[in-house]
């Protein structure tokens, strides 16, 4: 009997276990990359990566990261192919999956991307969708280990629009068992059911940013106007005037409190040029461990678990 194709669609997908297993494994992989070791068991394999967003990261990191693991990426934008003329996500899937190895996809929403894995020959990585953005959370807590250790027990205070990110950060608190501090203006409150919560056990929604922050161990924050949402942009920057996460907001963390952006950001919007220049900044090991946190992602969804 074959085996179920292992998906990495939204963060619950991965239990505790493979989570940790991941951790670990981009902790070697980044070693190896600071010491110029060759670490390159992907070789002959093939990632297509699909985008119908824009993104300077995300391609960058996948990119790369498959490049160094021995193997190649191919670039693929959907308005110079078929998808972007009307061919069915379905088909897409089964042609795709047939000439590669591993299809990571940017899209809009969620369900385009459920859609083709459930078509897929190979594994689908979710490389950003309106609902979810699991591969910079994996990011996020591998820089957070890096600089305080385990997040287990932890408090995350999440500052502004309850968006993809905040979803995923969600879904990450129910599974490693630390809690995320919501503070949203009124009418952008987190989803439950949009972030596919199992319970409200780890989070608390707060209407005064500074409340959240109080003794957090990590602030973090988006852009107030995600990509598909330019049309509320002139509204979302009067709604989230109070939510900038600024020195008075990190003064009111823990006094070794990280602070973190999924870039890019907008200084002196979401945040203040001397919290993301700051002392207490940690953005850039941030966007340096897309790169390794995926390719602990690809060699674990292609070879399983090694362990060398």
């Amino acid at each position: 009997m074959t085996a179920a194709i292992q998906h990495f669609l939204q963060f619950k997908d991965f239990d505790k276990a493979t989570l940790v297993h991941l951790f670990d494994r981009t902790r070697l992989i980044k070693d190896r990359f600071k010491r110029y070791e060759r670490h390159m068991p992907l070789q002959d394999r093939t990632l297509v990566m699909i985008f119908e967003k824009q993104s300077t990261r995300t391609r960058l990191s996948f990119e790369a990261g498959m490049h160094q693991l021995g193997g190649a990426a191919i670039y693929l934008n959907t308005k110079d192919t078929q998808l972007g003329r009307g061919e069915p996500v379905e088909d897409a899937a089964q042609v795709i999956s047939r000439m590669s190895d591993l299809v990571m996809i940017r899209t809009y929403e969620q369900a385009i991307i459920e859609r083709f894995a459930a078509h897929s020959r190979v594994p689908v990585i979710n490389g950003l969708t309106n609902e979810y953005h699991p591969c910079q959370i994996l990011a996020d807590i591998v820089t957070f280990i890096e600089h305080r250790g385990s997040i287990s027990g932890k408090t995350v205070a999440w500052i502004g629009d309850s968006n993809n990110v905040c979803n995923t950060w969600l879904q990450a608190a129910e599974i490693l068992d630390f809690q995320v501090r919501v503070s949203t203006p009124p009418g952008y409150e987190v989803e439950t059911e949009r972030a596919g919560l199992l319970s409200g056990d780890h989070f608390k929604q707060f209407s005064d940013p500074i409340e959240a922050a109080s003794g957090a161990d990590l602030v973090t924050t988006d852009v107030w106007t995600s990509m598909g949402f330019e049309s509320e942009n002139e509204a979302r920057l009067r709604d989230f005037a109070d939510w900038c996460v600024d020195d008075e907001m990190m003064a009111a963390a823990a006094a070794d409190a990280l602070f973190m952006h999924c870039l890019p950001a907008h200084r002196g919007e979401e945040v203040s040029a001397t919290v993301i220049d700051g002392p207490q900044s940690v953005v850039w090991d941030e966007a340096e461990n897309r790169l390794h946190a995926q390719k602990a992602l690809m060699e674990y969804l292609l070879l399983g678990r090694v362990s060398d």
